[in-house]
């Protein structure tokens, strides 16, 4: 079982409350995201872009103080969060001037 942490306004999108729990096989970061994106629809797009499954530019992935933001989607996840002892975090990234 995975545990994702999504912020504020995609949890309110999706109409989830706290963490969202997946079981995925293979404990990667797209398999996560597929997950994530089968079970809660109104998410696909915001995310990743829909045609291109690449992340979208004010979005970071996080996973035990690690920025998996540029790593590819077929990267295994640490062992903690794999075995859902640490969470997967979804951020949006803050931006301006």
């Amino acid at each position: 079982m995975i545990r994702v942490v999504l912020p504020a306004h995609l949890r309110v999108l999706a109409q989830v409350d706290g963490e969202v729990r997946l079981d995925v096989e293979e404990p990667t970061i797209g398999a996560v995201l597929d997950a994530l994106e089968a079970r809660c629809p109104v998410l696909r797009g915001t995310i990743r872009d829909r045609r291109t499954g690449r992340r979208r530019a004010f979005v970071r992935f996080y996973a035990c103080a690690e920025d998996l933001s540029h790593e590819p989607a077929d990267t295994a996840l640490p062992g903690p969060v794999a075995a859902g002892a640490e969470p997967f975090l979804v951020i949006g990234a803050m931006a301006g001037g």
